[in-house]
């Protein structure tokens, strides 16, 4: 086969046509600057800066309870301490009491036995002392009594000086309380006789000027009338003036009008 006629068979052969595959959705493209990409990124380490913050904040809140926690049990340990050293001091006071009153017994056993023993010397001296009374007795009986016999006078002498002190004194008081009483009762009286005049010269100056208003009153209404009839007496002299001038002034116009009248009718006889 000539290279021609090849050639045109390859033309007339029709190639198989291409399906064409949808194509993919183009992706829109963001358009993101730098400064919302900044911003965004500040944003971000200030939210995380937040977060470490506020847990930095619960670290150290949970710190200060384990702080707290701790310094309430070494204070309940110094509490305990105390309580422990106040129930030892307790007990050293006890003992302490314990051994004072133990002392002082042992204190008031030998007092006991030192008074016994005084009470026995006493006893020795005064059995001693007795025996030689009893030999001196009767040697000294009658110097006794006289003794005895002078002292209970003095005594009764003495008795008797107080009982007339002691009344002499109540009378004293008496005597001056009657006469403060009565002192009293004067100076009652005198106040009671200086009130009275002073209420009394009040009484009477309070009389003398009402009277002295009274008086005062009755001569400005005296005053008042004897003006009222010096003003009634003036009034009625002036009117009768005026009626008099009147009555010659209408006796002069009467005067005057005969006059006239005669002028006027000279035959009028």
């Amino acid at each position: 086969m000539p290279k021609k006629a090849k050639s045109k068979a390859k033309l007339n052969i029709k190639k198989p046509k291409k399906v064409r595959r949808a194509a993919p959705p183009k992706r829109r493209k963001v358009a993101v600057s730098i400064p919302a990409l900044e911003a965004a990124a500040t944003e971000a380490a200030d939210f995380a800066a937040k977060h470490e913050a506020a847990a930095a904040e619960s670290k150290g809140a949970a710190e200060q309870r384990r702080s707290d926690a701790d310094a309430a049990r070494q204070e309940m340990a110094k509490f305990e301490a105390a309580a422990k050293k106040a129930k030892r001091d307790a007990a050293i006071s006890a003992a302490a009491v314990k051994e004072a009153n133990n002392r002082a017994a042992k204190l008031d056993a030998l007092a006991k036995k030192a008074r016994r023993e005084a009470t026995g010397r006493e006893a020795a001296a005064e059995r001693a002392r007795l025996a030689a009374a009893e030999k001196a007795r009767r040697e000294a009986a009658q110097q006794a009594k006289r003794e005895a016999a002078e002292k209970a006078r003095l005594e009764a002498i003495e008795r008797a000086k107080r009982k007339a002190a002691e009344k002499a004194e109540r009378d004293a008081a008496r005597k001056a309380e009657r006469e403060a009483a009565r002192q009293a009762k004067r100076e009652a009286a005198e106040k009671a006789k200086i009130e009275a005049a002073e209420r009394a010269q009040r009484e009477a100056a309070e009389k003398a000027e009402r009277e002295a208003a009274r008086k005062v009153e009755r001569e400005a209404a005296k005053e008042a009338k004897r003006e009222a009839a010096r003003v009634a007496k003036m009034e009625a002299s002036a009117q009768a003036k005026r009626e008099a001038a009147e009555k010659v002034e209408a006796e002069r116009e009467a005067a005057e009008r005969a006059e006239r009248e005669a002028a006027e009718n000279p035959g009028g006889r």
